[in-house]
């Protein structure tokens, strides 16, 4: 993307200027409208979409992803990975809207296509898509196969990058799922210490989401008072680089809800 025409709306969405990558790529996507099969056009309303679920308007994301798919599949096919890609922004977005079984079912699917397929992204891919498919399963209460998921994909990874951040981070969710807090904020623990490690746009996505785990364990150990603090750092930290209709700055409010009625 570093040479075409999506260069300065993925720089803008990795830099966490959201608004801007929107504009940005939305304006890609109206100059390149003509063409039918030109593949510019779609790619810029998929990161569109992408920044606009950043910005909590995520109906708003799916109802574009939704669009986009019938065109992305004449386009690049089926089982290209530009297709397999979109597929799974949308099914993580299904998530933000509590359409946890739907997402949980397509990212199930999005992986075993992109494990069984060739190409140098496809394990990436797989990877993103089992991420999503842990968060539908912790939000569906099936704390179990999550955390069997998540270590399988953690043991299959064995790289220090984003991806392991977050299936750490979604390891860390289902064992608070299962009471289970000393080994959640222990894996919470390794995940900050791998966040700490990234540079800042491969963790900027994870705004928040350390704070929360850590958080939510401690809660849930009877240490409200080193809980609370982590909780409003998460929140703050949420609203400003979110806004407050994204999914964590909910999921962060919610916890200091608790927090207050304990």
């Amino acid at each position: 993307m570093t040479r075409t025409p999506l260069a300065r709306a993925t720089a803008l969405y990795q830099a966490g200027r959201y608004a801007e990558a929107e504009a940005e790529a939305r304006s890609v996507a109206a100059a390149r409208s003509g063409p039918r099969d030109d593949t510019f056009a779609p790619l810029a309303l998929g990161i569109a979409a992408l920044a606009a679920g950043a910005q909590g308007r995520h109906v708003e994301a799916v109802t574009t992803y939704d669009a986009l798919l019938p065109v992305f599949g004449r386009i690049f096919g089926a089982e290209h990975s530009q297709t397999l890609r979109l597929r799974s922004n949308r099914a993580q977005a299904l998530s933000s809207l509590a359409r946890h079984t739907e997402c949980e079912a397509e990212c199930a699917a999005v992986a075993r296509v992109a494990a069984r397929a060739a190409g140098p992204e496809m394990p990436l891919i797989a990877t993103a898509a089992r991420n999503g498919q842990i968060y539908a399963l912790n939000a569906l209460g099936r704390h179990l196969e999550a955390e069997a998921l998540a270590r399988g994909a953690i043991d299959a990874h064995r790289v220090p990058d984003r991806f392991t951040l977050v299936l750490r981070l979604g390891l860390a969710r289902s064992l608070n799922g299962q009471d289970r807090h000393e080994e959640a904020l222990a894996e919470a623990g390794r995940a900050d210490e791998l966040s700490r490690t990234l540079p800042k746009e491969q963790r900027r996505a994870e705004t928040g989401a350390v704070e929360l785990a850590m958080a939510t364990a401690l809660l849930g150990l009877g240490r409200g008072t080193e809980a609370r603090p982590l909780a409003e750092a998460a929140q703050d930290a949420c609203v400003t680089t979110f806004g407050p209709d994204h999914r964590r700055t909910t999921e962060a409010m919610a916890l200091l809800a608790r927090m207050g009625s304990a």
